[in-house]
């Protein structure tokens, strides 16, 4: 699989990354394994937990798994903390919270350090230079090799990389951010940020939340996330009009292409502007698979320019150039 650098940084990755949400509640560990072997031989790199993740049995999943199954040190290996499961304060962003939960994450996962460590959200309620401080200690102490930063939005993700960038502190590799053609909100700012301050993109749910793949055309399947009642609520966002006319236009690419609408929809956010490595959440290996087939797809610019038409977010002032308005 082809590697990329993530942002502007040393630090390479596999252009598809593994995500393990699921891992340790809906995927057990004789599924995870099968992912995280296929992955590993298909060439993939970058595998994607967080602390929060199964309540910590994701991280200890994964950890379980390292060098039985996968050598560790062919892993690059991306956690984030800063998310807690407290429905007063959604977020703890205090220096104290996120090195507690880095020592934590590292003693679930059985390594002395992880490759890239990100801020899993704001918190309105800390100061961000304190929160970004706990990124500074973190690769400083050897913890972390690298950092970065999740769900910012534009003048968040500017103001983090931008204090970063002064003074002798790290600069921000990544940040991961929901982003397919079925949610094009980051190139309003987020992606402008990113490209500017050399911040690679991690797109999170590239595939709609499963809906690009065509699947919910015609129904929804009783063992998809949209037949589950637990999350169910996190794809019906994506089931109305105006997304079935995208998915459409992916499904007759994919016939013109003889390919599948997971593969055009995933090619077409891989190779966008600023994208490293969009992270795959797979439910088995199989899944996993037809995902990792995009790796030899590359799509015509007349489709690519097509798909951009098709799913064009409307952008007003001052989004666009006030010159154009």
């Amino acid at each position: 699989m082809e590697q990329r650098h993530l942002g502007r940084t040393g630090l390479r990755v596999s252009r598809l990354g593994l995500g393990t949400l699921t891992w340790g509640r809906d995927t057990d560990e004789h599924d995870a394994a099968e992912q995280l072997k296929t992955f590993w031989d298909a060439g993939g790199t970058l595998v994607d937990t967080a602390d929060v993740y199964g309540g910590g049995e994701a991280e200890y999943l994964l950890g379980r798994l390292l060098d039985g199954l996968v050598p560790r040190r062919d892993l690059v290996i991306s956690t984030k903390a800063g998310s807690v499961p407290d429905p007063d304060r959604r977020t703890d962003g205090s220096r104290g919270h996120l090195l507690a939960a880095l020592d934590a994450s590292l003693a679930r996962l059985g390594t002395d350090h992880v490759d890239l460590w990100q801020l899993h959200a704001y918190d309105p309620c800390t100061p961000l230079e304190e929160s970004l401080h706990a990124l500074d200690i973190a690769v400083r102490s050897g913890r972390a090799r690298y950092v970065g930063v999740a769900d910012f939005c534009g003048w968040q993700l500017a103001k983090a990389g931008t204090w970063q960038l002064s003074g002798d502190r790290t600069r921000l590799a990544g940040t991961q951010m929901e982003y397919s053609l079925l949610q094009r909100g980051v190139e309003r700012e987020v992606l402008p940020a990113a490209l500017d301050l050399g911040i690679g993109l991690l797109p999170s749910s590239p595939l709609g939340r499963g809906v690009l793949t065509g699947k919910y055309r015609h129904g929804t399947p009783a063992d998809s996330r949209g037949g589950s009642e637990a999350l169910a609520p996190f794809v019906e966002p994506y089931l109305d009009e105006a997304a079935s006319r995208i998915v459409d236009a992916v499904a007759t690419a994919a016939d013109g292409l003889a390919a599948t609408p997971l593969q055009v929809a995933l090619a077409w956010v891989r190779d966008r502007p600023g994208v490293a490595a969009p992270i795959i959440g797979a439910r088995n290996a199989q899944q996993l698979t037809a995902a990792l087939s995009v790796e030899s797809l590359s799509l015509p610019d007349e489709i690519f320019r097509a798909l951009d038409d098709v799913s064009a977010p409307v952008h007003h002032y001052p989004d666009h150039d006030w010159s154009t308005l």
